[in-house]
């Protein structure tokens, strides 16, 4: 069946785009924060920032990682499943889509592990994305924003 939806202006690189997912509800599950409000992935190295209540601390940071890393081995498998507006299920939310998204929305299920609207490139399964390394992070008290730096290996 050929569903309407909004064009696409990216080529996204599958395995940091799926990570990208991974990672949204990974730091959801460890801080009780919202998805990143600021997202820069590619090929090569990929930033992500989150609001937080307090800065991670070390070894918040390697759970972080073993955990990406921890899901990854899993195989998880990645899939996609058409609904309309009216039809979405409780725990997603379209505030990020922009006004005029389409009727028709595509939500990415990654096992039962996460799920969100994305009209993005994504892996098959998680095992294809490699491997997660953490490069760095930054922490913002000001604003409380907290930058994870990575890439896919």
């Amino acid at each position: 069946m050929d569903y309407e939806l909004n064009e696409h202006n990216k080529s996204e690189f599958p395995p940091a785009h799926t990570a990208e997912h991974l990672l949204n509800q990974t730091m959801i599950r460890l801080f009780g924060c919202e998805r990143s409000y600021n997202a820069h992935v590619e090929r090569k190295k990929s930033k992500m920032s989150f609001y937080l209540d307090r800065k991670p601390s070390r070894q918040d940071e390697k759970e972080i990682e073993r955990r990406m890393n921890e899901l990854i081995d899993e195989d998880l498998p990645v899939t996609f499943e058409y609904v309309t507006r009216d039809d979405l299920p409780e725990d997603v939310s379209l505030d990020r889509l922009p006004a005029d998204a389409s009727e028709t929305i595509r939500l990415v299920r990654i096992g039962d592990y996460d799920v969100c609207p994305c009209i993005g490139k994504h892996v098959r399964s998680t095992s294809q994305i490699g491997r997660f390394e953490l490069l760095g992070t930054n922490w913002d008290e000001k604003d409380r924003s907290f930058r994870v730096r990575f890439k896919i290996v």
